[in-house]
C-alpha cells in the first residue's frame, strides 16, 4: 500500500492553505482597533465559534499523536481525561458567570478583583513561562513529528514553517483571526480523522474483531488502585482536579468563552465544546487501539507510539484524503499554537504591561501585544532544536503528570475563591506559593531517586502523578482555608458579584439560559456516564 503523498494530497494540502489563508486575510481586515478588538474578538463572538475554538484549543498535534500512542501503548485509561466534557459544563454553568461580571480580560486579572496584586503577578508570570516552556515546546515536538513524516521532509523545516506561518497570522489578526481559522480547521480535522477511523475499522474487520485481537484489558479504562501507571482513584479524581484547573481556569481555554457577546452565548459555546471533547475517544484513542491490533496481526508496523497516527495516515488512507488529513493535523498543530501565542500575548500585555504603565493608549497595547507574539513565536522557534532531542516515551502521558504538579494550587485558588467568599488575599497567595514549593520538589525528586531506592524521599517520588494531584490539591485546600480563617475577612463590597454569597440581587434575577441549555448538559453528563460504565475490560 502507497506509504506517500501524491499530486492529488499536495493539490488538497495546497486547497486548505488557500482557504485556510483567505479566512486569516478576511479576518485580518476587520479592524483591531482596541484591546477588546484585538484579545477578546470585540466580545460579540457566537456560540459555534466559541465551541470550536475550545475544542481546536485543547486537540493540538500533541494531544492527536499523543492520545493516539497512548491508546496503542495502553488502551483505554487515558480516556477519562477525554470525558472530561463534563467539566467543561462546569465552566459555563459555575466559572463563567463570576469571570464575565468581573469584566476581566484574563484569569490573572480576575484574581486580582477577588484577591490583591500578588496573586495577579504569581499567575501571570506563572502562566506565561508555562506557556513557552510547556504548551509551546511539546506542540511544536509533536508538530515536528507529524509533519516530517507525512510531508517526508526534515523534521526542522516543517515545523519552523508551520510555526512562522501561524504567527504572521496571529500577529496580525489577534483573537478573532484565531477563533475563526481555529473553526475552519476543527471541521477539517474531524471530518478527516472520523474517515481514518472508518478506514481503521474496515481494516481490521470491525468492532468485535478489534477487541478480539488486542484483548479486554486494552479496553479496561478501571485499573486498580495500585495500577503502577493508571489507578482508577488517580484518573477519576486527580484527573478531576486537573481537569478544573485547565478548562475552568486557564486563560488558553477561558478566553475564548470571554470572546462572547453575553453569559448566555459564552455558556452554550462551552456546552458545544463539551460535545466536541468527546470525540478524541472516537477519533484519536481507538485508533490508536486499531493500531496496536493491525501491529499484533502483521498489517502494520511503527517503532515509537508517537508515529502511530502519522503511519495509520500513510498507510489506511487513499490518495485526496491523505492529504485532507494532513492538512488536519497541521491544523491541529497550528490552532494550538495559535492559541497559546495568542493566550500569552493577552496576559503580557493586559497583565504585566498595562499594569506597569496603566496610562498606555489603546493602540499603544494593540502593539505591544502583536510584538508580545512575536517575542513568544521566537521563543518557540529557539525550542524547536531542543525538543528535537526528546527520546521517546509516551508524549500525552508526560504531558498529564506534569499538569498533576501544576494544577492543585490553582484550581484550589479559584474554586475556594468563588464557592467561599471568606477566602481572603492572604488564603490565596499562601496557597499559590506552597503549591509551587512542593510541585518543584516532586519534580526534583522525581529525577533525584533510583528506581530500587527505598525510604520517604523515594515514596515521594514514586507516587503515582494522578494520586499526587489529589493529596497536593488536598494540602492547597487545607493551606487555602487555615491561611484565610487565621487572618481578616475580605472586605465584601469590594468583591460582590465575583463569589457566591456576594451576589447582588440583579445577578441573582438574571436569566442567563434556555431549559435547552439545561437538557443539553444533562444529556451530556448521562452520555458520559455510559462510556464510563461500557468500559470496564
Amino acid at each position: 500500500m502507497n506509504t506517500t503523498l501524491e499530486q492529488l494530497d499536495w493539490i488538497v494540502i495546497g486547497l486548505y492553505f488557500a482557504v485556510l489563508i483567505g479566512v486569516a486575510i478576511w479576518v485580518i481586515l476587520q479592524k483591531n482597533k482596541t484591546t477588546e478588538d484585538y484579545f477578546l474578538a470585540g466580545r460579540n463572538v457566537g456560540w459555534f465559534v466559541i465551541g470550536a475554538s475550545i475544542f481546536a484549543s485543547n486537540i493540538g498535534s500533541e494531544h492527536v499523536v499523543g492520545l493516539a500512542g497512548t491508546g496503542a501503548e495502553s488502551g483505554m485509561p487515558m480516556a477519562h481525561y477525554e470525558l472530561h466534557a463534563w467539566i467543561v459544563l462546569l465552566l459555563g454553568w459555575v466559572f463563567l458567570p463570576f469571570y464575565m461580571r468581573s469584566d476581566a480580560y484574563t484569569m490573572p486579572e480576575f484574581l486580582e478583583k477577588r484577591f490583591d496584586s500578588r496573586a495577579r503577578w504569581f499567575l501571570s508570570i506563572f502562566s506565561i513561562f508555562g506557556y513557552v516552556l510547556t504548551k509551546v515546546s511539546v506542540t511544536i515536538y509533536a508538530g515536528g513529528i507529524v509533519v516530517s513524516q507525512l510531508l517526508d521532509i526534515p523534521f526542522l523545516y516543517g515545523a519552523l514553517g508551520i510555526v512562522i506561518v501561524t504567527g504572521v497570522y496571529t500577529v496580525l489578526g489577534g483573537m478573532r483571526a484565531v477563533l475563526f481559522t481555529e473553526a475552519f480547521q476543527t471541521i477539517i480535522l474531524i471530518l478527516g480523522s472520523l474517515f481514518l477511523t472508518y478506514q481503521g475499522f474496515e481494516a481490521i474487520g470491525g468492532w468485535e474483531e478489534l477487541k478480539a485481537t488486542v484483548g479486554p484489558d486494552h479496553f479496561n479504562m478501571w485499573r486498580p488502585m495500585n495500577d503502577p501507571e493508571f489507578p482508577w482513584t488517580g484518573m477519576l479524581f486527580g484527573g478531576t482536579i486537573v481537569g478544573i484547573w485547565y478548562w475552568c481556569t486557564d486563560q488558553y481555554i477561558v478566553q475564548r468563552t470571554l470572546s462572547a457577546h453575553n453569559i448566555k452565548i459564552g455558556r452554550r459555546g462551552a456546552i458545544f465544546g463539551a460535545y466536541l471533547k468527546l470525540l478524541p475517544i472516537f477519533i484519536f484513542l481507538i485508533p490508536g487501539i486499531i493500531a496496536y491490533g493491525l501491529k499484533q496481526k502483521g498489517l502494520l508496523s511503527y517503532e515509537k507510539s508517537d508515529e502511530v497516527f502519522p503511519v495509520l495516515v500513510q498507510t489506511l488512507l487513499p490518495t485526496g484524503v491523505k492529504g485532507l488529513v494532513a492538512g488536519g493535523l497541521m491544523a491541529a498543530l497550528m490552532s494550538s499554537l495559535a492559541s497559546v501565542f495568542n493566550s500569552s500575548s493577552t496576559l503580557f500585555t493586559v497583565d504585566i504591561f498595562k499594569k506597569l504603565y496603566p496610562n498606555s493608549t489603546e493602540a499603544k497595547l494593540v502593539n505591544i501585544g502583536r510584538i508580545a507574539t512575536v517575542f513568544v513565536v521566537i521563543l518557540g522557534m529557539l525550542w524547536i532544536p531542543v525538543m528535537q532531542k526528546i527520546g521517546g516515551g509516551v508524549l500525552y502521558q508526560y504531558l498529564q503528570s506534569v499538569q498533576a504538579y501544576i494544577a492543585p494550587p490553582i484550581a484550589a485558588v479559584f474554586i475556594l475563591g468563588i464557592l467561599w467568599k471568606r477566602v481572603n488575599a492572604f488564603g490565596a497567595i499562601a496557597t499559590l506559593l506552597f503549591g509551587l514549593f512542593a510541585g518543584t520538589l516532586r519534580i526534583f525528586a522525581e529525577l533525584s531517586v533510583s528506581e530500587d531506592g527505598s525510604g520517604l524521599w523515594h515514596n515521594f517520588a514514586t507516587i503515582n502523578f494522578a494520586h499526587m494531584a489529589i493529596y497536593l490539591f488536598i494540602a492547597c485546600v487545607l493551606v487555602c482555608g487555615v491561611a484565610s480563617l487565621l487572618t481578616k475577612e475580605p472586605d465584601y463590597e469590594k468583591i460582590a458579584g465575583l463569589a457566591f454569597g456576594t451576589l447582588k440581587e440583579e445577578d441573582k434575577a438574571e436569566k442567563s439560559y434556555s431549559m435547552l441549555d439545561v437538557a443539553a448538559s444533562v444529556l451530556l453528563v448521562v452520555i458520559v456516564i455510559c462510556i464510563l460504565s461500557y468500559f470496564t475490560g
